[in-house]
């Protein structure tokens, strides 16, 4: 019987271990207004170009709307719906 409780201690512990170790994103939504160049060159379709200029628009003028990504120059908007699911725009000066 200590054995069983020892394995199913272990279990467990191990589930809940890989889980905190997913990354930030799978999580939630990608936040445009505030995420970094690495989550944004996670996202299928970005790489770091693209990345990069999403920042820079961002830094010129908050993002209102996810639909605004098609202001940046390589993102049509087939990659913008298969995004969409994955983002987010929440105001940064937001308190939460």
């Amino acid at each position: 019987m200590k054995t069983f409780r020892n394995v199913l201690v272990f279990i467990v512990l191990l589930l809940t271990l890989s889980f905190s170790c997913l990354p930030a994103f799978a999580a939630g939504q990608v936040n445009l207004n505030t995420a970094t160049l690495e989550q944004l060159v996670e996202l299928k379709g970005i790489g770091e170009k693209t990345a990069l200029k999403i920042i820079e628009y961002r830094n010129e003028h908050a993002f209102a709307s996810v639909d605004e990504l098609v202001n940046i120059k390589g993102i049509g908007t087939k990659t913008l719906e298969s995004l969409r699911d994955q983002l987010t725009v929440e105001d940064p000066q937001k308190k939460s």
